[in-house]
């Protein structure tokens, strides 16, 4: 029940990513033409894009892209701690985030939350890590585990109730709350352009950062517990 949820528990999260180059042309020739198949099937509702066009769509895939941050936010006492791991070397802030999760994270109570993280977060961060050829912690890695071992935690799955045709953004969620919407600068539509032709890895941060309240707040929502305040938020 929602209600038995252990908020001090969990650790909160978002992830942003981006492709993994920051044009079509700069993209090695190899996976230029795997990216040319993959467009196929993203161009299917822009028949007039092409493949070069919609390359900028490329890092929601683990094969294309790569994560740039990872946000996480917990509850400590009165406060609602953030701590964020980002930069351009994606290998190194897979290291730092895997090493908190695993200190601190690593206990048979605790729990992962993100919005849409069971088809989203939760499985971009165990393929980037493979990738780089790190060790899953024991939280996220699911092979083998029965369903109720699985320690990862999905509000928006939790406000589908069983129906699984509905996608509710975390926007839309926030506003049916009555939270304040994390989107008040930019969205993840523009994430790709921040950070490739703006060059504001800080600007991205700071938005995710927002996501990661925004999860908790609606979790403590759907319990019918008060929501965190904004003199509760530390960033450390």
């Amino acid at each position: 029940m929602l209600k038995d949820i252990k908020t001090e528990n969990i650790l909160f999260l978002d992830i942003e990513t981006v492709p993994a180059y920051p044009d079509y042309k700069s993209v090695p020739k190899p996976f230029q033409k795997l990216w040319d198949h993959k467009a196929k099937f993203v161009r299917k509702e822009k028949e007039t894009d092409t493949a070069v066009e919609v390359y900028r769509s490329a890092g929601i895939y683990p094969e294309f892209g790569k994560i740039i941050c990872i946000s996480v936010g917990y509850l400590h006492g009165n406060d609602f701690r953030i701590k964020s791991f980002s930069g351009h070397d994606e290998k190194k802030v897979l290291e730092e985030f895997s090493k908190l999760v695993v200190k601190y994270f690593n206990k048979r109570d605790s729990q992962l939350c993100a919005h849409n993280g069971k088809e989203f977060d939760f499985p971009y961060i165990g393929r980037r890590m493979l990738v780089h050829g790190l060790s899953i912690p024991a939280i996220l890695d699911l092979a083998g585990k029965k369903p109720w071992e699985v320690k990862l935690l999905d509000t928006m799955e939790l406000w589908k109730f069983g129906d699984f045709k509905s996608y509710t953004s975390l926007t839309l969620l926030s506003a049916v709350f009555d939270i304040a919407t994390p989107k008040d600068d930019i969205d993840g539509s523009m994430v790709y352009a921040v950070y490739w032709k703006e060059k504001n890895l800080e600007r991205i941060v700071n938005y995710c950062q927002k996501d990661v309240l925004t999860v908790a707040q609606i979790l403590l929502r759907m319990q019918g517990r008060p929501l965190i305040k904004p003199e509760q938020v530390v960033i450390t």
